[in-house]
Order: C-alpha cells, then structure tokens, then sequence
C-alpha cells in the first residue's frame, strides 16, 4: 500500500465510532512487566478511562516484539494499531474524543511542558532504576524481562535490552549520574508538580487532561511496585497533595477495576521464594559462565531453578 493510500485508510478508519472490542497490549502483567512500561500502560488506560471509551486489558510476553513502535502499550482499534501515549491521544481525538479541548492555547503550550517534564525526568529515571541501578537489575530486572524465554535467550535478550538503555542514558547525558542524583531528579520533578497542581483536584482545576493520567501512570505505579527498597516511592511520599491526587484518580476511574491498593504492601511468602529463585539463578549464571564448557552439565540443574 502506498503512503497516501495508508493515510487515507488511516482517516477513515479515524472517522468511525469507537469499538467495544478495542484492546490494549502489554507485558505479562504478574511475572514480566517492568516499572516503566507498567507506568506508562496505566497512563494508558486512565487517559482512555478519562474519555470514557472502553478498552480490554490484554497481556502478552512478546507484546515488546508486536509493538509497531517497539514500546509498551500499544491499542488495536479497528484496523489501526497505534502505540505510546502522544499518537493514541492524537488517534482519539481524530474520533472526536478530547480531554484538552476546553484550554486555551497557553494552557496546552503549559501541559506539553509538563509532560515534557514527567516523561524526561520521571520515566526516565525509571528506565536508570530498572537497567542502570545493578542491585535491581541484579535483582529484579534481568530474570523479570527474560521471564517468558528460555535459557540462554533470556539472558542475551536482557542483556541486550540492557546495552540499549545504557547507551540512552549516556545520550541524554544520564550515563554518569548516581543513584543519588537520580532520586534528587524526582524529588525536583514531584516538587515541580505539587507545586502546579496545589489545591486543585486536577492540574487544571476541575476536569483531567492527558497530562493528569501520565502523572497518575507513573506515580501511581512508583507508589505501587514493590522494589529492593522504598527510596523512589518515599520521594512521591513527601508530596501530600500528590498522593490525594493518585487516590482521586484510582476511586474516580478504576473503582470497578481490579487494581493495586496505594498501600505498599509487604512481600509475602510467594515474592519471597521468588526473590530466593532469582538469586539462585544469578549464582547458577555466574557458574555457568565460569565453567564455559560445561554447559550442558549445569543444564538440568538450570531448568530446576528456572520457575516461578
């Protein structure tokens, strides 16, 4: 199909009603997906809760792979399959559903920024903690993003994914910042947007925008994952009018939904054979690459571990 026939497609298939069917795709919700794709489907999924249009959840282990974009979520309407928060936004407004229109042009130029702001500082720091920080990558990282495959493709994919954020991070100048620096950034960033958002009950006053569901995405996801340790949450924590804006949206929109209470919870027996799991499986790893040639040995002792 040539261009200009795909984007004449692409406005028809605009121009019809919203399906009932329409779904969303992301990783395996429990065992793979990581913080900051889980951030930015939740962002997802409030924008669309926020237009009132309905969308089923779907997970899948190579939803990465069948992404048009390569990013986590991506939503098959119709025909069209579009990817990331910005072009879904653009996707449904072009069916006439819009969150913003009510702003004036100075306000749109302020709730770009913001996200501007949110996506470079918060999502950003999420993809350092989660590929950069090696405790938890060590940790929880390479065995959750290699989940779904088998030994060693789990580890070269991971690996790999590894190799592409560092070199993002170095890009963007993030390459030589510590941990410390990273959650100072956040700490600047919640401040940023408490201070935006003060008493009101959305950034703009009275009625939310997409610029309210990518800051619930993400801080309700730092809120609610369990990490190594609570030093990324305790930044959201300090910001009380933040915190109340996160409860508003979770009761307002996803109160009929199977959802994670704000509450951190503790790990419970099962997170703690899984954590032990992930820890014997990095020890078998390192013996593993010490032995070299005795791979097919340690095999069988892999696929015992290799389970959660």
């Amino acid at each position: 199909m040539s261009l200009v026939a795909e984007a004449f497609a692409s406005q028809v298939a605009a121009t019809e009603p919203w399906p009932e069917n329409a779904t969303l795709y992301q990783q395996l919700k429990g065992e793979q997906i990581l913080l900051s794709d889980n951030a930015s489907s939740l962002a997802v999924q409030a924008f669309l809760q926020m237009c009132d249009l309905p969308i089923k959840v779907v997970c899948r282990a190579n939803a990465e792979y069948m992404s048009p974009s390569g990013k986590v979520p991506f939503i098959h309407v119709g025909n069209q399959v579009v990817s990331e928060l910005g072009p879904i936004v653009q996707f449904v407004k072009a069916k006439g559903h819009s969150l913003s229109d009510g702003l004036d042009e100075v306000q749109k130029a302020e709730m770009k920024a913001y996200m501007e702001l949110v996506n470079n500082m918060l999502l950003t720091a999420e993809l350092y903690l989660q590929w950069c920080d090696e405790a938890t990558v060590g940790e929880i990282t390479h065995s959750r993003y290699g989940y779904p495959y088998p030994w060693p493709l789990n580890h070269i994919l991971a690996y790999q994914k590894q190799w592409e954020v560092k070199r993002k991070m170095k890009a963007i100048g993030w390459g030589n910042k510590t941990l410390d620096q990273v959650l100072e950034d956040v700490d600047q960033c919640c401040q940023a947007l408490s201070q935006r958002l003060g008493t009101q009950p959305y950034f703009f006053n009275k009625q939310p925008t997409e610029l309210d569901a990518l800051v619930f995405g993400h801080l309700f996801t730092i809120l609610t994952t369990q990490l190594i340790n609570d030093e990324l949450s305790e930044k959201v924590k300090n910001y009380s009018n933040l915190l109340a804006f996160c409860r508003r949206i979770e009761q307002n929109y996803f109160e009929d939904k199977e959802r994670v209470p704000l509450r951190r919870k503790s790990k419970t027996q099962s997170e703690e054979n899984t954590l032990k799991k992930r820890k014997a499986k990095s020890k078998l790893w390192i013996l593993v690459r010490t032995l070299g040639g005795s791979l097919v040995k340690t095999l069988p002792l892999w696929r015992l571990t290799n389970s959660y």
